[in-house]
């Protein structure tokens, strides 16, 4: 896990980009280029300094494996394109963390995302304030982008505030 001061480092420029890439995706079903490449710059031009070399090349790593799995996972129709580019972007910055914190982050902020489009896509006066954001129309999809960026965000938080 990262120390307390290192998650905040990386939390400076990971939460514009998270929530970047959430409101592209709430708006327009899609992560730009743009924000993964800037997600992606994070851990090459930070994690070096926070964490160990070894720990570092084991990011990139990280990132190609689950750069593979979501492509294997787009080719089924069961990822974005983007969502699989994103995924890959941000992975690295989980090197060395628990893996049961990380799956128990997961779930939550999947479940939590689902459950919060789900209200806010109800509430009219949510509706009429972007009337434009094709989120809420499509009823088969959800934007992954916000649990993603839920996902990533929390995970940096969490190591900000260790319990215990």
């Amino acid at each position: 896990m990262l120390e307390p001061n290192d998650a905040l480092i990386l939390l400076v420029p990971v939460l514009p980009i998270a929530i970047w890439a959430a409101v592209s995706d709430l708006k327009r079903m899609k992560i730009p280029n743009t924000a993964v490449i800037a997600m992606a710059a994070v851990w090459p031009l930070i994690g070096w300094y926070l964490v160990p070399w070894e720990s570092w090349l084991w990011g990139f790593a990280i990132m190609a494996v689950v750069f593979v799995a979501g492509f294997l996972l787009y080719l089924t129709g069961t990822f974005g394109a983007g969502d699989a580019k994103y995924s890959a972007a941000m992975s690295g910055l989980f090197v060395g963390g628990n893996i049961g914190e990380i799956l128990l982050i997961t779930f939550i902020s999947m479940i939590g995302s689902l459950i919060l489009h789900r209200i806010l896509r109800s509430l009219s006066f949510v509706r009429n304030a972007t009337p434009d954001w094709e989120s809420w129309n499509r009823r088969r999809f959800f934007p992954f982008g916000l649990s993603l960026s839920s996902i990533v965000v929390f995970y940096l938080l969490a190591a900000i505030w260790p319990q215990g």
